[in-house]
């Protein structure tokens, strides 16, 4: 049978391809079709198997079982139908095959992405773990608070948990400044700490900015 298999028994399928050959006139209207032997053994089952298949073409009256004399086709135009309501039916079932198999790769796409982000996650962890003095800075405009006052003065430290490493205004780089070093407009701020701190210093000097 041209197309794709579905998953029923094979004694049904056998039925279907009887009903080609019928729809094809490889089996005429009136003729008598093989004994049951024969036919399982053309289509490679057992003679169970292809009395089942008959007894559904039957039942369709597509064929019919004349007693002591054998199975005979009894309508070209019923296996016509047959084939085209089970050619219906299995279009419907390759569409389910078809969005299952769509939402198993969505699913499958799902869990990789989990996985990267989890790998993301972890390598961000592992280098804040490994390299914990890489510096964070901050920027000194015009509206930042605490302009002109010292290090010592404003407790840092004691504020945010920062640990100010140098002051950079223009070409000039002040390494390790002191406690008396006073920030000034224009100048970015080195400073180690985590995440959290990042967030502190930013409140401390531009409050107003991060309420909106």
């Amino acid at each position: 049978m041209a197309g794709k298999k579905l998953s029923i028994p094979r004694y049904q399928q056998i039925a279907v391809e009887i009903a080609e050959r019928i729809v094809e006139n490889r089996y005429k209207e009136g003729e008598k079709i093989h004994a049951r032997s024969t036919l399982a053994s053309n289509f490679n089952v057992s003679p169970e198997t292809a009395r089942k298949a008959i007894n559904v073409l039957v039942d369709l009256g597509i064929m019919d079982v004349r007693h002591g004399s054998g199975a005979y086709v009894s309508s070209r135009e019923k296996a016509q139908s047959f084939l085209e309501q089970y050619k219906d039916v299995s279009s419907i079932q390759e569409i389910k095959n078809d969005i299952l198999d769509s939402v198993e790769r969505q699913q499958q796409e799902l869990e990789n992405f989990s996985g990267l982000l989890d790998t993301l996650v972890n390598q961000t962890r592992r280098i804040q773990q490994t390299a914990p003095f890489l510096p964070y800075e901050i920027q000194l405009d015009e509206t930042a608070n605490h302009l002109n006052e010292s290090i010592k003065d404003l407790n840092i430290w004691q504020e945010t948990g920062a640990t100010v490493v140098a002051l950079q205004h223009e070409d000039r780089l002040l390494l390790s400044p002191g406690p008396y070093a006073k920030f000034e407009v224009g100048e970015t701020v080195f400073f180690v700490g985590d995440e959290l701190v990042f967030q502190r210093m930013k409140n401390f000097f531009y409050p107003e900015k991060d309420k909106y």
